[in-house]
């Protein structure tokens, strides 16, 4: 998976037809538990999916109401069309996906 930041973030994300932003922090135990199953669903179902650090990069962070880690959201076209927060499972992220490609 890619990691992003201010500078590239409309190159790796709002210019994408579609893609799957992970906001996390390394020190978050739930955003550990999801990046295997993030991992797996980028390989098995070839859907871009790009991290954010929002220690890093507060600005998208702040721009995306990102208030609680892990956040993933869906991004079509360049605009944000759905957040999923907290820790899921594989499966739930899968249908969550899909249910928007």
């Amino acid at each position: 998976m890619k990691t992003t930041n201010e500078e590239n973030f409309s190159k790796d994300v709002l210019e994408k037809e579609f893609a799957v932003v992970d906001f996390y922090a390394d020190w978050c135990g739930p955003c550990r538990v999801i990046t295997p199953f993030l991992e797996e669903i980028q390989a098995e179902k070839g859907v871009e999916i790009v991290k954010v650090n929002i220690d890093e990069s507060p600005d998208i962070a702040s721009q995306y109401d990102v208030m609680s880690i892990p956040t993933l959201a869906i991004f079509k076209e360049g605009k944000k069309v759905s957040i999923n927060v907290g820790a899921a499972s594989k499966a739930r992220i899968i249908d969550w996906i899909e249910s928007y490609l």
